[in-house]
């Protein structure tokens, strides 16, 4: 990994850990992914070689930065959700000091609305870490917006079972998606649709 590239997301680890960590609020955490959920999204993503890419539920871009650099290896594009401008502002900082700001394009979206303005077949790998409970509200766009041969990974399956749980029930009982759940981090659900 490039040296520059791997100080700046030391320093937003860090950043992250130390804001949430004096904020009892969940809603003003920034609530990053765990650095080995970003190591493994990033080889799932310069091993898949998706043309695009979309995050839903940016933060302060530290899982973005670990997107957009796996892309950037191989020309991928991804596009990054956030609810809350501030946040979106502060990644799109940190992709411009990466270098990486070409790569992604970051919008300040409702998620669910998103994924309805998505076309059909439109990505190829979705990386869900927003508002859990909202995600079974997705699933049909979801679905839709999902390429044949696409690649769904939802963070904190594990951590926060009870609010996935209608999410990962919908993904089980459909016969397209072969599934697997890595226990890294606060755990990732895979769903691979089929082609």
């Amino acid at each position: 990994m490039d040296p520059k590239l791997e100080a700046l997301l030391a320093e937003l680890e860090e950043h992250g850990r130390n804001h949430d960590a004096g904020r009892a609020d969940r809603l003003e955490r920034l609530r990053n992914v765990e650095p080995e959920t970003g190591r493994m999204l990033s080889v799932l993503v310069r091993a898949l070689a998706p043309a695009r890419l979309l995050e839903l539920g940016t933060s302060n871009g530290y899982s973005t930065l670990w997107l957009a650099a796996a892309a950037a290896s191989y020309g991928g594009r991804l596009t990054s959700v956030e609810i809350l401008p501030e946040l979106s502002e502060q990644a799109r900082a940190a992709l411009e000091r990466a270098g990486l700001g070409a790569v992604a394009e970051l919008r300040v979206q409702d998620a669910g609305e998103a994924l309805e303005a998505s076309g059909e077949g439109e990505w190829q790998l979705v990386f869900l870490d927003s508002e859990r409970p909202a995600y079974a509200g997705y699933w049909p766009a979801l679905v839709r917006a999902l390429s044949p041969g696409g690649l769904i990974a939802i963070d904190n399956v594990i951590s926060h079972a009870a609010e996935v749980v209608e999410i990962t029930a919908l993904i089980e009982q459909d016969e397209r998606f072969a599934t697997a759940l890595v226990p890294i981090g606060a755990g990732v659900l895979l769903a691979a649709k089929e082609r």
